[in-house]
């Protein structure tokens, strides 16, 4: 079987520091009473930043799935955070 430049446990780590990210600023925004679509947006330009930096820095294409996933979640997160923004009432 060949190895792909990283291991499970290295692989299970790099899902879980966006995962934190991402709940960190929900807290974050949260607590300080961030509006939704700058919230979706944030955590968006967060997803797709660990993207680009997954699919530069890991070896031997280790997380271009996991980048991808990210990338893909970044432009969802993106379009909730259009949506959000053309729905809500202005205050």
């Amino acid at each position: 079987m060949t190895h792909n430049g990283i291991d499970i446990d290295e692989f299970i780590l790099l899902t879980i520091y966006p995962t934190a990210v991402i709940f960190a600023i929900g807290y974050i925004a949260r607590k300080i009473n961030l509006g939704e679509s700058l919230k979706y947006a944030i955590q968006a330009a967060a997803s797709i930043i660990f993207s680009i930096v997954y699919l530069l820095t890991i070896p031997n294409g280790g997380a271009q799935g996991l980048a991808l996933v990210l990338l893909l979640f970044g432009l969802v997160l993106f379009y909730m955070a259009r949506k959000e923004k053309l729905t809500s009432p202005i205050t």
